[in-house]
């Protein structure tokens, strides 16, 4: 596990962007799939990144999680994404229709990404967040979602939410080459220390604790509790 830690939410979202396209880089022939996280956090990071010279016609784009909402709703990930990752790359993304309900929508898109990865063992690089609950993607604490069904991609209740909520599966976000949590602000402080230092399954912790590689990529608000871990603190 690697902590990188950033003085500021501007300076993490930039170097969160040169630091994501030097992974895309490292797969130096054939398609590379990059799995999106969703909220506000990485907006600034998408930005940046939209701007790298990057060979954006193999890189294939997905979300690592998405509202059950209409494509063109404020609360869509996959708005936010095309909106902010302004790059010729191609996009796999959940598709809504309110005559199909979340589960069908969900294997369907489980088959597409199983389609996506092929033959490698899983995923190549999977960008993350948490939320103040330590929730990753949208496996949210005691939700269904936890406990894997086969698939790689599920639906999922959020009662503390009443939403349904499409996700990756924690074996699929364990199956991936790299996983990328961005955290920012002092409201993801206690999560953060719970994650990292904690004890208890969240299901961020669960996630985390179970990767092949793990980057934590934070900003100075973030880190505020954090006392045991090891930190590289960058001045940027």
């Amino acid at each position: 596990m690697n902590v990188i830690v950033l003085p500021t939410a501007e300076a993490l979202g930039r170097y969160a962007a040169s630091f994501v396209a030097d992974e895309i880089r490292q797969y130096e022939t054939g398609r590379v799939n990059l799995g999106l996280s969703g909220g506000s956090t990485p907006i600034a990071m998408y930005q940046h990144l939209a701007d790298v010279d990057l060979d954006w016609d193999r890189i294939d784009v997905w979300l690592s999680d998405e509202r059950w909402v209409p494509d063109d709703h404020d609360d869509s990930n996959a708005l936010m994404a095309r909106t902010n990752l302004d790059a010729p790359a191609t996009f796999h993304f959940p598709t809504f229709d309110d005559a199909t309900d979340p589960h069908a929508a969900a294997a369907a898109h489980s088959a597409e990404l199983r389609d996506l990865i092929g033959e490698a063992s899983g995923p190549h690089i999977v960008l993350l967040g948490i939320g103040d609950d330590a929730h990753t993607a949208s496996l949210f604490p005691g939700t269904q979602a936890l406990d894997h069904d086969g698939n790689a991609y599920v639906a999922n209740w959020v009662e503390a939410k009443n939403v349904w909520r499409l996700t990756a599966t924690i074996p699929m976000l364990h199956a991936a080459d790299h996983l990328i949590f961005l955290v920012s602000g002092s409201e993801k402080a206690a999560a953060l220390a719970g994650i990292l230092e904690g004890t208890l399954p969240v299901p961020a912790k669960l996630v985390a604790d179970g990767a092949r590689k793990v980057t934590w990529l934070i900003d100075e608000a973030a880190a505020m509790h954090l006392k045991t871990t090891k930190l590289t603190r960058l001045f940027i």
